[in-house]
């Protein structure tokens, strides 16, 4: 019994640190990339300036369909296409999540 116990905790343990590894690797992408959108989009997701949207609240869906349509070409911009090439599936993911997640601001 004690051998089980152990073993179901060493799991738990295991589980644990994966998805906080996972929830850091995450965050180290939109740490490095968000930055970038701070400067027209606001720190908060939320512009200052009339002409950038807001993207904090956005859906997430919406944020990704638009940052792949930058990236590859379907939507042009001269600002936000050559930002969005480097993004990799992984980087517009994990931004798509976190400017949705951001709560909106009036």
């Amino acid at each position: 019994m004690k051998k089980i116990n152990r073993f179901l905790v060493g799991i738990l343990i295991t589980i644990s640190s994966n998805s906080h590894s996972a929830l850091n690797e995450q965050q180290k992408i939109v740490n490095k990339n968000a930055q970038t959108c701070f400067g027209c989009h606001g720190e908060d997701g939320v512009s200052n300036l009339p002409f950038y949207p807001n993207l904090a609240g956005q859906k997430q869906k919406y944020i990704e369909k638009q940052l792949f349509a930058y990236r590859d070409g379907d939507r042009k911009n001269e600002i936000m296409s050559p930002m969005a090439k480097s993004l990799s599936d992984k980087d517009i993911y994990s931004l798509a999540e976190y400017f949705a997640n951001l709560p909106i601001k009036n």
